[in-house]
C-alpha cells in the first residue's frame, strides 16, 4: 500500500509539474496541450470506439508477431549454446541485429511485403526474435553444471536432458528475453504502423502517426500515455510474477519487484 501510496504521488507531481509548463506561456498550447485536454481526447476516443478498436488490432499484430519471434527464437537460442562454433555464427548474429534499430527493417519489409499485414508482422518478428535467441543461449550456459551432471548419472541424455532439465532450469532467464522480447516488439510495431499504411485496421501507431500530421497534440499524448500503459501492465500482471516465480522455483537470486 505504501509503495501504491508513493508511486501516485509520484505521478500526481510530474502532472502537476505538466500543467505548470502549460500555464506558464511558455510553450504554444498547441505544442503542449493541458492534462485535462489530453484526458478529454482520451475518454472521448473511448467513448466512441476508437481508442478500444485501435488498441485490439495493435495488440492482435503484437500478439502474432511475437509468438512467431519466440518459435523461432527458442529453438535457436537452444541450438546456439550446444556449440562454440554457432555461439560464434547464429550468436554473432544475434548480437549484431539485436543492436539493429528497428525502423531499419522497415524499408526492407516495405520492399518485400508491400503495404501489408506481413510486412508489420515481419518488423514486429525481426525485433522481438534476437533478444529471446540471446536469453535463451545465456540461460542455457549459465545453468548450474551440476544439474546436468545429476541428469546423466540419472540416465538422461540428448532431447530428454535438453526438453527436462536444461530448458526449464533456464526458463528464468529466458523470461528476462521474453520481457526484454516484448518490448523490442513494441517498438518495432509502433515504427511500422507510423510508417506502413494499410486499410486492414489501424493501430495506435497509425493514430500517434495521424496526430501528428493534424497537429493534434493532445492525441499524440494521449496515444503515448495508454502505449506506455499497456506496457506497465503487461510486464506487472504478466511477466513479472512469472519472473519472480521461477527464480524462486529454481533458486537463483532476484530482486523483489
Amino acid at each position: 500500500m505504501k509503495r501504491l501510496a508513493v508511486a501516485l504521488l509520484f505521478f500526481a507531481v510530474l502532472i502537476g509539474i505538466w500543467e505548470f509548463a502549460v500555464r506558464s506561456g511558455r510553450w504554444s498550447i498547441v505544442l503542449l496541450p493541458s492534462p485535462v485536454f489530453v484526458a478529454e481526447y482520451i475518454w472521448g476516443a473511448l467513448l466512441d470506439g476508437t481508442l478500444i478498436e485501435s488498441t485490439w488490432v495493435t495488440l492482435k499484430r503484437l500478439l502474432i508477431g511475437y509468438a512467431a519471434g519466440v518459435v523461432i527464437g527458442l529453438p535457436l537460442g537452444l541450438l546456439t549454446s550446444t556449440t562454440q562454433v554457432l555461439e560464434d555464427t547464429i550468436g554473432s548474429l544475434a548480437l549484431g541485429f539485436q543492436t539493429l534499430p528497428s525502423v531499419c527493417w522497415v524499408p526492407l519489409a516495405l520492399v518485400w511485403f508491400g503495404q501489408t499485414e506481413g510486412a508489420m508482422l515481419f518488423v514486429v518478428i525481426m525485433g522481438t526474435v534476437w533478444s529471446v535467441i540471446i536469453a535463451t543461449d545465456h540461460g542455457a550456459r549459465n545453468i548450474p553444471p551440476i544439474y546436468a551432471r545429476a541428469a546423466r548419472t540419472m540416465g538422461s541424455e540428448g532431447f530428454h536432458k535438453w526438453t527436462r532439465v536444461i530448458l526449464p532450469a533456464s526458463l528464468p532467464f529466458l523470461v528476462s528475453g521474453m520481457k526484454q522480447g516484448w518490448a523490442f516488439a513494441w517498438r518495432s510495431l509502433m515504427a511500422a504502423e507510423i510508417y506502413v499504411t494499410i486499410l486492414t485496421g489501424f493501430g495506435l501507431g497509425h493514430l500517434l502517426h495521424y496526430g501528428r500530421e493534424l497537429n493534434a497534440m493532445e492525441q499524440v499524448i494521449g496515444i503515448m500515455i495508454v502505449i506506455v500503459v499497456i506496457g506497465l501492465l503487461v510486464d506487472r500482471l504478466l511477466f513479472s510474477p512469472w519472473e519472480r516465480f521461477l527464480h524462486r522455483r529454481w533458486g537463483t537470486n532476484v530482486k523483489e519487484t
